[in-house]
């Protein structure tokens, strides 16, 4: 997350004060800076801690509530061309905090991952596009950026901390602003429009051709109250088609428990055929600058897809899951591969705790009567042994966060062939470099846990891999994009890939590279927080990613967005005419 706290009012004093673990931001002007100059750290406020607050959390709370009905948000309206707001980025530029838990460590250099891929494989395609995304001095907020994605019918959006780029399927950027031009400035929406904070997420809703863009808000980071900022757009077209916005509060009064508000972090959603489901890590901040915090576990919505795309008052269920649990997943599907009426989300989650646990919830939604919804789990799947990455050397500038301990991403669903699988990824570490544990989940139905068709550990040498996001096509052929590093790499974004024929457990395509690198990022450790891997919904074939990289040594990162397709992906392209509102079948 991204708050700004401070403004400097006296550098030599305030990082002191800052020094045992708060973070701050420099105000400064950016506009005239070129893409790739490093930004004068002498104006910028470094805490020692490099962002980190640990937390407090009961282990012994396995607590879960039922599904229950919150007060609808209303709509605000907007019928405007986005390029007619200004086109300007941030000036802000902040440095943002991780919450990790006490007593988390790095793993034993000596372990070796039991389902680790040595042999690199190869033969995969190069991009079939591959174009420059928004950048940190003329379009982000601070560090890190959390880069993503998506692609709709005409256009890519990409979402940044804090701005917006539109590009066509060209790669040619078409409109861009920031979260705070984006939002509306007044009413219910003053601080969606004023104190946009980051975790961004853009989704391309195919159940009902729309698009789906948040990130969270407050004004104040210890009372609150907290935001997630809410766009739905009126038509497929993103730039003159219109918008929604709402303004959803996090704290709803009907809450069990404890009725103190708490930050809604990590925000992460997906489409699902009868909603869009959202989960966030919730947290108590103790202190005024939050540099001390309570986890309060995960908050789990469904937002009313009919509500949400007809600009009427957003209707949402909610439950909670206690703080033994940490950074659920809400499955995320698209088009073909659209799970039948009536299937569960599946929610997924690893913990900094375990160390071969996978586990699944499931949430059933009744929009008429809340009382007949259902939150049930955890399900628990064994799989292979990991060990979680710490950090990650680059030739210059500060070792970077490996963000270990949570899975990244989306939790893919997909159904080729008719078969239901789960597929995610999450950092670990093998022989004390950063590898890509990824699973495919089968068996998801029932009462039992699903079971594991396949894992593997993609490792294939001595370079740190981490920071992942995966994609299936329709055919059931996987990619994956991610960060890589070492003493004597600087950051690159790599891809691999399999096929649905390669044996199980390898990424048989092996890996190429999208963008080498040619800076390594100073003063911060902040990388990431995630990367974008997505399916173009049209042929369900073409996957579009993105994450960052540096041209220089310094602090402005860049992001780079590819495109990548497997020459065996068959089956029928999705017919824009079934891009009509089909959610009566699921109300």
């Amino acid at each position: 997350m991204k708050p700004s706290l401070f403004r400097p009012l006296g550098i030599i004093l305030l990082v002191c004060f800052l020094a045992a673990g708060a973070y701050a931001i420099a105000r400064s002007p950016f506009a005239g800076w070129a893409p790739g100059e490093t930004l004068p750290s002498a104006r910028m406020l470094i805490p020692a801690a490099g962002g980190e607050v640990t937390f407090t959390f009961d282990p012994e709370d396995t607590s879960l509530t039922q599904p229950q009905a919150g007060e609808p948000v209303t709509a605000v309206s907007f019928d405007g061309d986005l390029r007619d707001l200004p086109q300007t980025g941030p000036d802000d530029k902040t440095l943002g905090i991780e919450f990790k838990p006490l007593g988390f460590t790095g793993a034993d250099s000596g372990f070796v991952d039991p389902v680790l891929q040595e042999s690199p494989g190869g033969g995969i395609p190069g991009p079939t596009l591959n174009f420059a995304g928004l950048d940190l001095v003329n379009w982000g907020a601070g560090w890190p950026p959390d880069t993503n994605g998506d692609i709709g019918l005409n256009h890519y959006i990409q979402t940044v901390n804090t701005s917006i780029g539109i590009y066509n399927r060209s790669g040619v950027l078409q409109s861009a602003i920031k979260f705070n031009d984006f939002f509306p400035n007044d009413g219910s929406l003053a601080s969606c429009g004023a104190s946009n904070k980051g975790d961004p997420i853009v989704l391309f809703d195919d159940v009902s051709g729309r698009w789906i863009i948040t990130d969270f808000a407050w004004d104040n980071i210890q009372s609150g109250p907290y935001y997630e900022c809410i766009a739905v757009s009126k038509t497929s077209d993103p730039i003159a088609g219109g918008w929604w916005f709402y303004a959803l509060d996090t704290f709803d009064p009907g809450d069990p428990g404890d009725p103190t508000r708490y930050l809604n972090d990590y925000p992460k959603l997906g489409v699902w055929h009868d909603g869009i489901y959202m989960t966030t890590n919730m947290f108590d901040c103790i202190t005024s600058n939050c540099s001390s915090a309570s986890y309060k576990g995960v908050k789990v919505w469904a937002l009313n897809r009919a509500d949400m795309i007809n600009g009427q008052p957003l209707n949402y269920q909610y439950a909670n899951v206690g703080s033994a649990y940490f950074s659920l997943l809400p499955a995320h599907a698209r088009g073909l591969s659209m799970p039948p009426a009536g299937t569960p989300n599946y929610l997924g989650a690893v913990h900094w705790a375990d160390s071969n646990v996978f586990r699944t919830w499931k949430m059933t939604i009744d929009w008429n009567n809340s009382l007949n919804s259902t939150f049930t789990g955890p399900l628990d799947t064994t799989v292979a042994a990991y060990a979680h990455p710490f950090t990650v050397p680059q030739p210059a500038g500060t070792n970077l966060d490996a963000l270990g301990g949570r899975l990244m991403a989306q939790l893919q669903y997909s159904r080729a062939s008719g078969q239901e699988a789960l597929w995610v990824t999450h950092s670990v570490t093998t022989l004390g470099r950063a590898g890509l544990r990824w699973y495919e989940f089968r068996n998801l139905g029932g009462g039992t846990p699903p079971t594991v068709f396949q894992q593997g550990t993609f490792s294939p040498d001595t370079t740190h891999r981490w920071m992942g996001a995966v994609g299936v096509d329709k055919t059931g052929n996987m990619a994956i994009v991610y960060s890589a590093s070492s003493s004597s790499i600087h950051p690159q974004i790599r891809y691999a890939g399999r096929l649905v024929g390669d044996a199980l457990g390898t990424l048989g395509q092996g890996e190429a590279t999208l963008v080498a690198g040619t800076g390594s990022q100073t003063s911060f450790a902040r990388w990431g927080d995630y990367a974008g891997m997505m399916l173009d919904p049209v042929d369900e074939c073409t996957f579009w990613f993105t994450t960052e990289y540096l041209i220089n040594t310094g602090t402005n990162w860049q992001t780079r967005i590819g495109t990548l397709s497997f020459p065996d992906c068959s089956g029928p392209e999705l017919d824009i005419d079934t891009f009509l509102p089909i959610i009566l079948r699921d109300r």
